[in-house]
């Protein structure tokens, strides 16, 4: 079956569907990892966007059950050079195409992708409309211009837990916490939580929702500020909730929790061209001179000249200078904009879990 991709500006796409049958209207962006498309498709950061994949071959390996972020497929579409349908494995569990089917997910493939992708470095990331129905270019490309844009979209409360709950592993033996720690979920991956857990962090995930005052009742050691889709700015109820606890107790943030924890600081955020998406991207500790490869996927970051002179930036990224962390020089506040929890992605920065339990038993031997 043919598909069609329409960028808002009118570039076209010609290419073969896959997965379900459709129409989605969304910002297109671009990965660039060679691997983890499961965690990639599953993680709510890309709740909404329609992911192009710059490894020209996708699927190879299969799905399985145990490689989620999250309990669904959490992208609005999926572009690939080529699919592998017959994967091999030996955790597969069935097909990158008959999953994404089942979910309802429209993909297409047989386009070319670095084409794609350098149309995106140029001109920006822009809405796209990705249809198995509509062959009218025209027709496909107002659609694309009517979607709304991502600044603006409080998409956190799309993907954010109803209630709250208790986060446990199966995999992982249970016993007695050495921390208690609320994970704000404003769409948290699953192995933010796994992390925690191997530390001796018993975990409860709250809505991004929740007041202050209430995560304060439970009496956690820490606050973690998850990860998440959308613009930080459009959600200042949750900056508003970082500002009260500040100072209470100690925080980590990652991603979105990052940007969250900028604005809540005085800071502000910036929507990028086309921001950072995969899995080898260079960040370069400010006091320890080391350059670590990160997993990320952010459109937006925090503006460096908005800080406020108590706020210390820690992180930059090698390719555009863009902030990767800041601390507080006075509280007990950290966060890096991109993912230390990887999956996927290297595992340079996993030492950052260990330096929030640090923390957190600092601040219980305190009093």
């Amino acid at each position: 079956m043919r598909a069609l991709l329409v960028l808002e500006d009118g570039r076209v796409f010609h290419g073969r569907a896959f997965g379900a049958e459709g129409e989605a209207a969304a910002e297109v962006v671009f990965n660039t990892g060679m691997s983890g498309y499961q965690e990639l498709l599953t993680d709510p950061s890309y709740y909404g966007q329609i992911v192009n994949m710059t490894y020209p071959l996708i699927g190879n390996y299969g799905v399985n059950d145990e490689d989620m972020e999250s309990d669904r497929i959490q992208v609005a579409g999926f572009i690939v050079r080529e699919l592998c349908r017959w994967p091999s494995n030996y955790r597969s569990q069935g097909s990158l195409e008959a999953w994404m089917k089942k979910q309802g997910i429209i993909g297409i493939e047989g386009i070319d992708t670095r084409a794609l992708t350098r149309h995106i470095r140029e001109a920006g990331s822009m809405n796209g409309v990705l249809s198995t129905h509509d062959e009218s270019i025209e027709s496909l490309k107002r659609k694309a211009q009517a979607a709304p844009h991502m600044a603006g979209r409080d998409l956190v409360k799309k993907v954010t837990c109803a209630q709250a709950y208790d986060f446990s592993d199966p995999k992982q033996q249970a016993g007695s916490p050495v921390f208690k720690v609320t994970v704000i979920d404003c769409g948290a991956k699953s192995n933010i939580c796994r992390e925690l857990t191997l530390r001796n962090c018993g975990v409860r995930v709250v809505p991004a929702h929740t007041p202050a005052g209430e995560i304060l009742s439970g009496h956690p050691d820490g606050i973690m500020v998850s990860n998440g889709p959308g613009d930080p700015a459009a959600v200042p109820y949750l900056a508003k909730t970082i500002r009260e606890l500040i100072g209470k107790i100690p925080m980590f943030g990652i991603c979105l929790g990052h940007q969250i924890i900028g604005l809540a600081l005085g800071g502000r955020t910036v929507k990028m061209k086309f921001g950072h998406r995969g899995i080898n991207h260079p960040v370069k500790d400010l006091a320890t001179g080391q350059v670590g490869i990160t997993s990320q996927n952010h459109g937006f970051c925090v503006e460096a000249e908005s800080l406020p002179r108590e706020i210390e930036i820690t992180h930059l990224n090698m390719n555009d200078n863009s902030v990767e962390g800041l601390r507080h020089k006075e509280e007990p506040v950290f966060s890096v904009q991109y993912h230390p929890e990887a999956s996927p992605g290297p595992h340079d920065a996993a030492e950052l879990f260990d330096r929030f339990t640090g923390m957190m038993d600092k601040h219980k031997k305190r009093g």
